[in-house]
């Protein structure tokens, strides 16, 4: 519940339409909800600018299908990240117009298509392989009000693609660069752009890639000044970060 839900509370009391007891009901949840297995944080947007996001590994479709419908009823955008279709199939029989992204892994429920973002964020992946955390990065950015414009395999080891979409990156006010591997690809793009780099370490890679170790510690050693780095396979990180600098 944001500032303008708790305002039109206000005014339906005023006017008949809600009861005295109905609208402290509702209030008492403003903090926070407890369901029992999950303390679900209904300030949350009101503190940070957007309600807390679910992260679906680990709970049962019940658990997140609960938290889901329990977000939806207070208003804004939703988003739960790490999902599964069996999750997706439970909270679709409470929010019927929530949507699943089988790529990025995320079920979402967008009402608020309001642009807060003050320019464009670009997403970018070194291989096709890095795709899945890439679209978490893009769905998340997008979920929160911004113009989002992705650029996917465009690694080094073929860098002409990368300086043939150049329009791309000039274009952004903040980019993101998923990459596995060695994790070079961050460090290229940051000597291309004067803007923020949200370097994202992915798990693909063979043996020595240590599951994404390589890249990350290949990404936090980047010589390249205007480069930050979120965890490994972070999509969801990278998008939420990029977005609060959009907004700046």
């Amino acid at each position: 519940m944001n500032s303008e839900s708790i305002k039109k509370l206000f005014e339906e009391v005023r006017i008949g339409k809600r009861s005295p007891d109905e609208a402290v009901e509702r209030l008492r949840h403003l903090p926070f909800e407890d369901l029992g297995f999950a303390k679900v944080d209904h300030h949350r947007a009101v503190r940070a600018g957007m309600p807390e996001v679910i992260f679906g590994q680990g709970k049962t479709p019940s658990q997140l299908a609960q938290i889901f419908a329990r977000l939806a009823k207070h208003g804004g955008n939703i988003l739960a990240t790490r999902a599964e279709e069996k999750q997706f199939a439970a909270v679709k029989k409470k929010v019927r117009q929530a949507e699943y992204d089988e790529v990025a892994r995320v079920i979402m429920l967008k009402r608020d298509r309001r642009k807060y973002g003050k320019g464009r964020i670009a997403v970018v992946s070194a291989g096709t392989s890095d795709i899945p955390v890439a679209e978490e990065a893009v769905v998340t950015a997008e979920m929160m009000g911004n113009d989002v414009e992705h650029l996917y395999d465009v690694g080094v080891a073929g860098i002409h693609r990368l300086l043939a979409n150049r329009g791309t990156l000039a274009r952004a006010r903040v980019v993101i660069v998923c990459a596995g591997m060695e994790g070079a690809l961050p460090s290229v793009v940051g000597g291309l752009v004067g803007v923020p780099v949200i370097a994202v370490p992915t798990s693909v890679g063979y043996g020595a890639s240590f599951k994404g170790v390589a890249a990350l510690l290949g990404m936090m050693n980047s010589c390249a000044s205007n480069v930050s780095v979120v965890n490994i396979d972070n999509g969801f990180g990278a998008g939420y970060v990029a977005s609060l600098i959009n907004r700046l």
